[in-house]
């Protein structure tokens, strides 16, 4: 099957704040808008922002190799160097990371970089990288 771009539509309080983190911060370019809503091609995939003024974030988390993961989350799955890329300009904004820039599963199956921070709204991100991209659904 031919993987296509997943369409992924999030709530904000603050458009404004929101619309410069994904598009000065992460470089996604934005794409139509509304005074509601965004779009963005969030690394080729479509991300819409939509302000909701009473939305109220909730913080739950689960363990996962020894890091406490932000669920719900969201995020996308780079190329290594694209990844290390991504973290080293993340670090020179001094973004709070959640999760700093690591390896998770080092040496076993689904070994992968990780890291996790939240946006203006707290919506938690993960981007991730495999050295070997068929361990991405490896058991």
């Amino acid at each position: 099957m031919q993987t296509q771009p997943f369409h992924l539509a999030i709530p904000v309080k603050d458009l404004g704040k929101c619309r410069t983190f994904y598009r000065d911060i992460l470089n996604c370019e934005e794409g139509r808008s509304s005074e509601n809503w965004v779009d963005f091609n969030f690394f080729g995939h479509q991300l819409v922002i939509h302000q909701k003024k009473d939305f109220k974030h909730k913080r739950i988390s689960n363990l996962v190799d020894g890091h406490d993961v932000p669920v719900p989350h969201f995020g996308v799955v780079l190329t290594w160097d694209n990844w290390h890329t991504l973290a080293e300009n993340l670090k020179t904004t001094k973004i709070k990371f959640v999760i700093k820039p690591c390896i998770r599963f080092k040496g076993k199956v689904g070994e992968q970089a990780t890291m996790f921070f939240n946006d203006p709204e707290n919506n938690a991100l993960e981007f991730k990288a495999f050295r070997d991209l068929s361990q991405l659904f490896a058991k």
